[in-house]
């Protein structure tokens, strides 16, 4: 059943528990060398994760994007666990073995492992790389699986899942399920990392759309890419809950949960055509009536505040999609 979230102090616990684990995961990938039980410690924040969303699927892709969206603050952190739910629900998708499901997901948590403040650093940065930070980019890679074979990480899988998460797609015709097992995972995790990548604020842009961010998946790289880049649609959506759409009439909607058709989600709208806020906000069915989704809109379209915990309230009463089991 779907989680309610009745009250503000409902909604800040909910919030705090999703900021809790990026804070927790944020210490983890700064300070490797001080965390004792390195391998322990990425388990559990895996299964935090995971409990979170068999809570609420719709809810916590709400409360995430929010966090991705919406700030560069922490963005190594932010970026790591929005690529491990992505990959999560992926590979429940593609109906992957646990075993590759683990390794995915914590490659996903720590393929950045080595290069967390810069990181950080570069969300704030408006030029583009300098010759040093490009080499420390470039070499990252070996650079945190290693790190990762020093923190006790012996599931040879995770290793090279991060190893190999930027080599080039493989341009033959074979099919995502005929490559290695630490070919696949890379190629699912590469996807998940540029998509993730693209909805994130920078100090230089906005991010852009969830469905912008989809459409240029779907439409580059080769087989490979286009089987990831479908299956995340299917999993979230082209406009996941917690983002921006714009109605075929011309008012302004926040999805809040998917529907089992990919672009006709729940949403709540939040503007009229005119820009006057919708109080309290209207919900809607696009797939069961009209009007339909006309494109995804960025936050800036919306300068009035949003109230997510009403929102998130009101929505609560509708049956989610449910959540996957790992």
């Amino acid at each position: 059943m779907s989680l309610i979230v009745a009250t503000q102090d409902e909604y800040e616990d909910l919030l705090g528990l999703w900021s809790n684990l990026e804070a927790g995961l944020a210490m983890l990938l700064t300070h490797p060398a001080s965390v004792q039980e390195f391998p322990l410690r990425v388990r559990q924040y895996d299964r935090w994760m995971q409990d979170l969303l068999k809570q609420d699927t719709d809810v916590g892709l709400y409360l995430l994007f929010q966090l991705a969206t919406h700030s560069p603050v922490g963005y190594s952190a932010s970026h790591a666990l929005m690529c491990a739910v992505l990959c999560h629900l992926i590979a429940v998708d593609f109906a992957l073995p646990l075993a590759q499901r683990n390794s995915l997901v914590r490659a996903s948590l720590t393929m950045n492992i080595s290069m967390t403040a810069l990181q950080n650093d570069m969300a704030h940065q408006s030029g583009r790389p300098n010759p040093q930070q490009q080499a420390a980019i470039d070499a990252h890679t070996q650079r945190s699986s290693q790190l990762l074979q020093d923190k006790s990480i012996d599931d040879a899988l995770w290793l090279e899942t991060v190893r190999l998460h930027h080599t080039p797609m493989d341009s033959s015709s074979l099919p995502l399920n005929m490559l290695t097992p630490s070919r696949r995972l890379a190629y699912i995790l590469q996807v998940v990392d540029r998509y993730a990548a693209m909805i994130s604020p920078r100090e230089s842009r906005e991010g852009r759309s969830a469905a912008q961010s989809a459409q240029n998946i779907l439409q580059g790289g080769g087989n490979q890419s286009g089987a990831v880049g479908q299956a995340l649609v299917r999993v979230v959506g082209l406009s996941p809950p917690g983002t921006l759409v714009q109605l075929d009439d011309d008012r302004i909607a926040i999805v809040t949960r998917r529907s089992k058709t990919i672009n006709q989600p729940d949403v709540a709208v939040v503007l009229q055509a005119d820009g006057v806020p919708v109080r309290p906000p209207e919900l809607l069915r696009t797939d069961q009536r009209q009007p339909d989704i006309r494109s995804a809109v960025l936050p800036s379209a919306v300068p009035e505040r949003i109230n997510h915990q009403l929102i998130l309230q009101r929505s609560s009463v509708a049956a989610p999609i449910p959540a996957p089991v790992a």
